[in-house]
């Protein structure tokens, strides 16, 4: 079975495939970069990492298996733990498992799971089309009516042939210089005259806004603020942004609501912050034990469900 191939369909789609008995496959968003020697352009990618921890079925990769190949969901989990214990047979005997367009895993002197990704596939979607590519050196000038020209030529040592701009005839500018100081005087008597009339503009102003300030002021004084009762001043309400948690660490899958508002109400009495996340593609009401803003935050708290509270919880990604 080329177990990796799956593996790999699904990290389009998701950000976290978990191989049963083995570990999870996690993606994480990477922006564009530059690289500053090679002058390499590199497009957003999705940077594939390897948690170990994170070994239980959440049946993803199964069902997806199942799905493509038409055969019964246990019949190809048999098949994928099979395939499994073969990688961790090659691990122990000191081999590296390469996974096609994922990466390779080993172990290291510990006798810990290190995994090594591949940088040959771009699993970010948004990216499809864009490839990496070079820009060549800019010329630069260094003195006047000198260019230097820097050729690139990878791994070979190219000769700088500076280029001489030769000076026009002194006798074809010459008419050029009185022409440039009209030009000047020129723009400096209209710059002066609209720099006048809004001088004047601006003192016109100032009467203006002096009359009107004591007539607002007389007005005032004569005015009466408050009658019998104090001046009431209108509601206001504010619209504080809801952070958005689209990371579950989730509890379980119910095909009754009631039996999933149930498991609510108890993971709530048992100090989660648990709630209702609604039906998923197969009708089922899941039910998280918290919701995060960060990946991060989420695997963490997964972590330490599965070993406190629940062995079969899993994490969910919503967009």
């Amino acid at each position: 079975m080329r177990l990796d191939k799956y593996i790999s369909d699904l990290l389009y789609r998701y950000e976290c495939v978990t191989v049963p008995n083995f570990g999870a496959f996690l993606t994480q968003r990477k922006g564009a970069q530059v690289h500053h020697i090679t002058n390499a352009f590199y497009p957003p990618s999705k940077v594939v990492s390897f948690n170990a921890q994170l070994s239980s079925n959440d049946g993803l990769l199964v069902k997806h298996i199942a799905d493509i190949t038409g055969e019964e969901y246990e019949t190809t989990l048999q098949k994928v733990l099979t395939k499994v214990s073969e990688w961790k047979q090659e691990l122990e005997n000191s081999a590296i498992v390469s996974l096609e367009n994922i990466g390779d895993v080993s172990l290291n002197a510990e006798g810990n799971i290190q995994f090594e990704p591949s940088y040959h596939l771009n699993y970010l979607t948004a990216s499809f089309g864009l490839s990496s590519f070079v820009s060549s050196e800019i010329s630069r000038v260094i003195a006047e009516g000198i260019q230097e020209v820097v050729p690139v030529i990878a791994g070979k040592e190219t000769e700088v042939i500076p280029l001489i701009v030769a000076e026009e005839n002194n006798r074809f500018r010459f008419p050029w210089k009185y022409a440039a100081a009209a030009a000047i005087i020129f723009t400096a008597g209209i710059f002066g005259f609209n720099e006048y009339n809004k001088s004047a503009q601006e003192k016109q102003q100032v009467v203006e806004d002096t009359k009107a300030k004591k007539s607002i002021d007389k007005y005032i004084q004569q005015a009466t603020f408050f009658g019998n009762s104090p001046v009431e001043l209108p509601s206001i309400t504010l619209q504080v942004a809801k952070e958005v948690r689209n990371y579950h660490v989730v509890a379980g899958a119910f095909r009754i609501e009631e039996n999933a508002n149930t498991k609510v109400a108890e993971l709530q009495a048992n100090g989660f912050e648990a709630e209702l996340l609604g039906k998923n593609k197969y009708g089922l009401h899941q039910v998280s034990y918290a919701s995060f803003a960060s990946r991060r935050e989420a695997t963490n708290a997964l972590i330490h469900i599965k070993k406190t509270e629940a062995p079969e919880a899993w994490l969910l990604v919503t967009e």
